[in-house]
């Protein structure tokens, strides 16, 4: 007989109950420690076969976590689990983001909304490091995150962004009233996100667009200086350049930071090559459509600011591009549907919400995240006990936990070929499932639960 989650009683404990005893009672403590700690909640579950490694869930909020419960319970795959609920974050003081980030394992992480609310001492107040994505990329040693999204590569810098995040670091002077906060980017994580890009470029064979500006802002120079550094001894042309060489420009900082590196820091280097362009991030923000249009293969560098901007347009543009070819094809009474010929052409790109998110480490595997805007939403009107709202909404999609949850476990079993085979095939049963009417959440779990045999089983 099959066995169901109580997934509605998950999402009712979140609200008005005790969701870490919950799960406590549901899941195993596990015997996986990160490294450094000898005290960390680590939860385990699913078929633990032997042959497949586990991937470490952050076990986060509202759909964020009922999906990821959810979907781990179809699939039956071995997985470790870290609390990372928004009360249990706040009342640990952020601990649990320390685990996460020192994981050995491949990692998958959700981000859910900044604002989520916890009680204090019978106040609801914001959570403490809001939606955690800073102070866990500061703890987890993230350099950078890579989004491949049709033909666009976009290799983002982080964290480097010219604010705090201690607020006692904020002064607003009386006099001018000039604000001052401390610059929070850490030098050598620059460094290597840069090698990374050129990593990339050498063994794609794309062209690499870079977008700081060594005239700007001091994080830019930094960073156009570290660029020219890798560069020395390579085979790499510079296609298009800066006006002024960051590197002779800020040689005394830029020195100081390579000087932190390992010794074999640029080992091989001197056999890579490929075609490297200087852009400023405004350039790149027109270059990047010309890009889609041309199906020109391309990877873009850009600092964290930049980068989030550069990664929106990616998402948001395949869709202006559609309507303004619908627009045309209307126009000249073509009798075409653009989707269709958008397909026809090649074009992959469709909305953003399929493309994936990888946080490289200093230390250890990769960490995939992926955002859920709309999720807490969504998950309220489930409670309510109407999730269409009178059928004006779609319910729940929870597809991307099902795409995430494959491309993360084939990461972290490259060469098995087995588990490949069977995560495509259990993604497909999803898309049959989900592809025509959506089905209510959790009848549309139910549904997948009676057709999907869990791994190991």
């Amino acid at each position: 007989m099959t066995q169901y989650i109580d997934l509605l009683k998950i999402a009712q404990e979140e609200q008005n109950g005790d969701l870490f005893k919950l799960l406590d009672g549901t899941y195993k403590r596990s015997k996986t420690q990160p490294q450094g700690f000898s005290d960390a909640i680590i939860w385990e579950g699913g078929n633990q076969t032997g042959d497949v490694k586990p991937v470490a869930h952050a076990f986060t909020d509202m759909f964020a976590l009922n999906g990821t419960l959810m979907a781990l319970d179809v699939l039956g795959l071995p997985f470790l689990g870290v609390p990372m609920m928004a009360q249990f974050r706040h009342d640990t003081k952020l601990k649990s983001l320390e685990w996460f980030g020192k994981m050995d394992n491949i990692c998958l992480k959700w981000s859910t909304a900044g604002d989520f609310m916890v009680n204090e001492g019978g106040k609801k107040v914001v959570v403490a490091g809001k939606s955690a994505n800073a102070p866990l990329r500061t703890a987890a040693g993230v350099y950078c995150n890579v989004r491949p999204y049709g033909n666009i590569t976009s290799i983002r810098f982080m964290p480097g962004l010219p604010y705090s995040q201690d607020n006692k670091k904020f002064v607003v002077d009386k006099a001018t009233g000039n604000i001052h906060s401390e610059m929070n980017t850490p030098g050598v994580r620059m460094a290597y996100a840069a090698r990374l890009f050129l990593k990339m470029v050498h063994e794609t064979g794309q062209i690499g667009r870079v977008a700081t500006k060594p005239t700007q802002a001091k994080e830019d120079a930094v960073n156009a200086g570290i660029f020219r550094w890798l560069l020395q001894g390579t085979k790499f042309k510079l296609k298009r350049k800066y006006s002024v060489d960051a590197y002779e420009e800020h040689k005394e900082n830029v020195d100081a930071i390579t000087a932190l590196l390992p010794k074999d820091f640029k080992a091989g280097m001197e056999n890579w090559g490929g075609d490297v362009y200087e852009h400023i991030s405004d350039t790149n923000f027109g270059l990047l459509l010309h890009d889609m249009i041309n199906q020109r293969d391309c990877i873009v560098y850009a600092t964290d600011l930049d980068g989030d901007r550069l990664t929106d347009l990616m998402a948001d543009a395949p869709d202006v591009l559609r309507a303004w070819g619908q627009l045309v094809l209307d126009h000249v009474k073509a009798g075409k549907d653009m989707q269709q010929v958008w397909k026809d052409m090649g074009f992959t790109m469709t909305n953003g919400k399929d493309m994936t998110s990888v946080m490289y480490r200093m230390v250890g595997a990769p960490i995939y995240e992926q955002t859920l805007g709309s999720a807490d939403a969504m998950l309220l009107r489930l409670l309510d006990g109407d999730e269409t709202v009178g059928g004006e909404k779609q319910p729940y999609d929870p597809r991307i936990h099902f795409v995430l949850i494959n491309e993360a476990y084939k990461a972290a079993n490259p060469g098995n070929t087995k588990l490949a085979a069977w995560l495509d095939a259990q993604l497909a049963t999803f898309d049959k499932i989900f592809g025509g009417k959506r089905p209510r959440y959790i009848d549309g779990y139910r549904q997948l639960k009676d057709a999907i045999k869990p791994w190991g089983n």
